[in-house]
């Protein structure tokens, strides 16, 4: 059956418990197609099947339109039917956005449950960025948690830094990819996986059958069997591979199985002989089947796993690549805009550009990618974690900019950035990756523009350091009688530290006649190549004891948000660190319940705090367990922390939960008070700004948000103004479960960090605020008494945080500060109004004492320099060279320098002076002054001091003339100085001077 233009187009409706099984009026059988309709690629259906008594037109009137250059569409009407007209133009449509629709589509006709992406940030301490598509489900493949439906798909955005030097010089590498998978949850496992994998290519995409090769493991027989005889793929098109290649595994132990791969043959007219899969210039692997079917346990044995799982990805650039039949994946229409931006900017033609001009360009291309999505996910540029991976894409885009030629913004503004004008074409080409990334594109520019400026001067920090390296080497060269040359690790510093380009650093110094040590550069480039790639590349799915533990306890009954008190069964228990049955006085214990009244920490809010009793009679507890902490494991299971106070616990005895009402209040308060500030500086600062981090704990709360400046004292005093407006109007709270979308929709703000399921709980301070949490809240705003901010500050780059107290923390905290200020009071004798001028007062007074002293400390000191002065040694032949190194015993550092300042003018040039003082316990203070006559030999008081300064445990340096240090080892000043004064005889008294 072939399906012509112009007719109604009809498909059998699938059993949905069995995706291979049809439906029809009189039976159901299994039929699965057969394999020379699998392999040819004729047929505009799934299956070449009609079953008259039960079908359904395929109505895709609800798929995307594309105004793309990928898009072939047409304006001739093929039927009277609109939606087949828009099937038939979605069918030819091949942009990055079609794909990934009609992937997702595909899979949701057959079954699948449609998730969105998961953050980049992921809730997973074992990895650093989200780097595949399974991450979120690896609790459902450990076991921990039931998989809430039989089979996902999902286009996950990823991020993999461990190629970073790839990425422009190969075709397909990328830090920032989308991965398209379809998943099952024990549901179908390798046929169908293989025959939808084989589907979805040749039909729903129409890729040539004779182009398609596949890769099974070794010993996989039943993959390659479905392969060759059900799909009907050539035997020569099926290759066997090693465990190095096709053998998943998450780690030492743990899930794993054989994979199976489909690539793309874009020279077919090489034939089968010696064909080589990992030959990039003829092959691309776009589709990769994980079947995890096996347990790999601590002798390296492999299990067979109870619950079968399927886990695939295919890269949505790479197939780009091959339906766009462009030459690799940095001109696809998922990438190419961005480039075109950068090349504008850049005043060059893609085009006609040379191979390292469209590297270049295509490093920006990728780059921005990465660094607008993970701005845009919540990571900040910062020295460290995920900001360290932001800030290096960063400073990465930035220099290659400037090797491009790139000047300032690129539009005239030499003092501008250009990253907010390529990443503004980023965000345009969002929208069908993740939405929220246009409603936080103002914060996304003015981060990337401050850290950009930022960087500039960075940079040109770097090129001051060169031209010091440079002169180095050149003065080295001319000592030891070698060609000068830059050490490797000079060039690696500026490229690590300071962002110099590699490039440029081997240019000017070829200007300057210097050469570079490559191969040293090229030692320590490989040392942070594999830091990098030994870093969070992997998803661990080992199975410990915490699996095994879930295996025997159920999810945790929650019932604190209604009472703080509760009878329960002790389900599970471990004692200092291991399982028991039981646990005496004094163990430290994690107690696990079937229900429990205490909150677990999350959302920011810290775990409660109480007691657990057993009782032996009336009223008088057998046992008695202090719960300091609870945390979630596992999915939903509560684990009690804490020490057993008296008696024994035991497995399966009831136990009476009892939270700390005192503390609960506290927390209740400082979790209200935390949605009331956001709401209060979204009012002040600006809608856009959005929370980076809290904690809700019982003596303060802490928020973390993104802004770009220290906040105002008059905007402090407005926020608090508008909190204690809104605790006085003594408002009630309202808490609704409702569907995540219909929570969206109502404009609920998701807090930082939480993950949601399809049902949220949403609470709402009406008029104020309304937030997606599950945190436990005062009923009326009034419980909350009083707020104050404590602190205001920054703690990274773009990220500013707020401490402040609230109801019985804001009394202690205000009554604390009456208490200092009565104290203040009576010391200094004044009205608290009086308070401030007077120590304004006390402090000029010991101003002008300091500055008398220290003007007679000078003095002294500068007196000390002329009896001194005559102890300088006259050295050289031709000149006379006067060299003064003295210690001046403890010399306070200022006056060290008026003296030193004193003797350079007092001695004829040339001459050299280094003094040095111990000024105080484990402190030790030096100088260096030098006259241009000493200048002229070469050495410069900043470098001289500073290695001096290392003898005595400190550094520190100066201009060529004068240089102050310091150190931490005040016995080893003698020494020290007896050094600076060989060193000067060596380099003064040779011959010629």
């Amino acid at each position: 059956m072939r399906v012509m233009e112009g007719y109604a187009v009809t498909v059998p409706l699938l059993n949905k418990f069995n995706p291979f099984q049809f439906y029809s009026s009189s039976s159901s059988s299994s039929l699965v197609p057969p394999k020379s309709h699998l392999l040819h690629n004729k047929f505009s259906l799934p299956f070449p099947f009609i079953v008259p008594s039960l079908t359904t037109s395929l109505n895709l009137k609800h798929r995307h339109h594309f105004s793309s250059p990928f898009c072939t569409t047409t304006t001739r009407a093929l039927s009277s039917s609109a939606a087949e007209e828009e099937d038939n133009s979605d069918k030819r449509c091949v942009s990055g956005d079609s794909i990934r629709s009609r992937f997702l589509k595909f899979y949701e006709r057959r079954g699948h449950k449609v998730l969105p992406s998961a953050s980049l940030v992921p809730d997973d301490p074992t990895v650093l960025l989200t780097i595949a598509g399974m991450l979120q489900f690896k609790p459902i493949f450990l076991g921990i948690l039931p998989p809430q439906f039989p089979s996902a798909a999902t286009s996950q955005r990823c991020i993999r830094t461990n190629d970073i030097l790839n990425v422009g010089l190969t075709s397909r590498h990328h830090t920032f990819f989308e991965m398209l998978g379809n998943f099952s949850f024990d549901h179908y496992f390798k046929k169908e996986a293989i025959l939808w994998a084989w589907e979805l290519s040749t039909i729903e995409f129409g890729l040539a059958a004779d182009r398609l090769w596949v890769s099974v493991y070794q010993d996989d027989d039943d993959a390659f069997r479905i392969w060759s005889h059900e799909v009907g793929v050539p035997i020569e098109r099926i290759k066997r591979l090693g465990q190095d290649d096709n053998f998943w595994t998450s780690g030492v132990t743990g899930p794993c199985g054989p994979c199976s791969e489909l690539y793309y043959d874009f020279h077919p007219h090489r034939g089968f002989a010696d064909a080589d899969l990992g030959d990039d210039t003829r092959f691309i692997e776009f589709y990769n089947l994980v079947f995890m079917q096996f347990n790999k346990k601590d002798d390296g044995s492999l299990e067979p796993l109870k619950h079968k799982n399927i886990d695939t990805g295919l890269g949505l650039e790479r197939l780009a690549r091959i339906l766009q039949k462009v030459p690799n994946n940095y001109e696809t229409d998922l990438i190419f805009p961005i480039i075109e931006k950068a090349s504008e900017l850049a005043l060059v033609s893609y085009a006609t550009a040379d191979d390292q001009t469209k590297r270049n360009l295509k490093i920006i291309g990728d780059h921005m990618r990465a660094i607008v999505f993970l701005i845009s996910d919540g990571v900040v540029p910062s020295n460290v974690g995920r900001g360290y991976v932001v800030r290096r894409l960063i400073r990465r885009v930035v220099r290659t900019g400037r090797l491009l030629g790139i000047k300032g913004d690129g539009g005239g503004d030499l003092e501008g950035a250009f990253l907010p004008i390529i990443a503004e074409k980023v965000v345009e080409l969002s929208t069908h990756i993740d939405a929220d990334v246009k409603n936080r594109a103002p914060r996304i520019l003015e981060e990337l523009k401050r850290e950009e400026l930022r960087f500039v001067q960075t940079l040109e920090r770097g090129e001051k350091l060169l031209e010091e390296k440079l002169t180095d080497a050149k003065l080295n060269a001319q000592r030891n009688n070698t060609a000068p040359c830059l050490a490797g690790e000079d060039v690696f510093l500026l490229y690590d530290t300071y962002g110099y380009p590699m490039e440029i650093t081997k240019e000017v110094a070829e200007e300057r006649g210097v050469s570079i040590d490559m191969s040293g550069f090229d030692i320590e480039m490989e040392k942070q190549r594999r830091q990098s790639q030994a870093a969070h590349n992997t998803v661990k799915l080992a199975m410990g004891n915490g699996a095994n533990i879930a295996g025997d306890v159920p999810d945790t009954e929650f019932i604190g948000y209604d009472s703080l008190y509760a009878k329960a069964i002790v389900k599970s228990l471990v004692a200092n660190g291991a399982p028991a049955v039981q646990a005496s006085e004094g163990s430290n214990v994690e107690v696990f319940l079937n229900k429990t009244p205490f909150y677990a920490e999350s959302g920011g809010q810290i775990g409660d705090h109480g007691f657990l009793y057993i009782a032996e009679g009336e009223s008088q507890p057998k046992a008695v367990v202090e719960i300091i902490d609870v945390q979630k494991s596992l999915g939903n299971i509560f684990v009690h922390k804490g020490t057993v106070r008296k008696g024994v616990v035991e497995v399966g005895k009831e136990v009476e939960a009892a939270v700390d009402v005192k503390l609960r209040q506290r927390a209740k308060v400082h979790h209200t008070a935390t949605h009331l500030l956001q709401a209060a500086l979204k009012k002040v600062i600006g809608q856009e700004t959005s929370q980076a981090g809290s904690l809700v704990a019982f003596d303060r709360l802490r928020f973390d948000f993104n802004f770009h400046r220290p906040l105002l004292d008059s905007e402090l005093a407005e926020i608090e103004g508008l909190i204690n407006g809104w605790i006085q109007d003594s408002t009630l709270l309202q808490t609704k479960i409702m569907p995540l979308d219909d929570a969206k929709r109502a404009g609920a703000i998701a807090m930082f960090g939480e993950k949601y399921g399809e049902e949220v709980r949403v609470v709402e301070v009406p008029g104020v605020s309304m937030e997606l949490c599950g945190g436990t809240h005062v009923s009326n705003t009034s419980e909350i008494r009083g707020f104050k901010i404590i602190s205001e500050q920054g703690i990274a780059s773009g990220i500013r945080r707020i401490e402040a107290v609230a109801g019985e923390a804001f009394i202690e905290y205000v009554n604390a500060r009456d208490f200092y200020l009565k104290q203040l009071c009576s010391t200094l004798k004044v009205k608290p109004e009086e308070v401030t001028t007077r120590i304004e007062n006390l402090l000029e007074e010991l101003r002008v004492a300091r500055n008398e002293n220290s003007s007679v400390r000078a003095k002294a000191a500068v007196f000390k320099a002329s009896i001194i002065a005559n102890k300088a040694l006259l050295m050289g032949n031709s000149k006379q060279y006067r060299i003064l190194v003295e210690c001046m015993d403890d010399v306070d550092a200022e006056s060290l320098k008026s003296a030193a300042e004193y003797l350079i003018e007092t001695l004829p040039d040339p001459a050299a002076v280094v003094l040095g003082s111990c000024p105080g316990e484990g402190k030790v203070s030096l100088v260096a002054a030098f006259t241009p006559g000493v200048i002229d030999q070469g050495i410069q008081a900043g470098k001289f001091i500073g290695q001096i300064a290392k003898l005595c445990g400190g550094g520190g340096g100066g201009r060529p003339n004068f240089a102050q240090a310091g150190g931490r080892k005040p016995e080893n000043l003698a020494s020290a100085l007896e050094k600076a004064q060989s060193e000067l005889v060596a380099a003064l008294s040779k011959e010629g001077n």
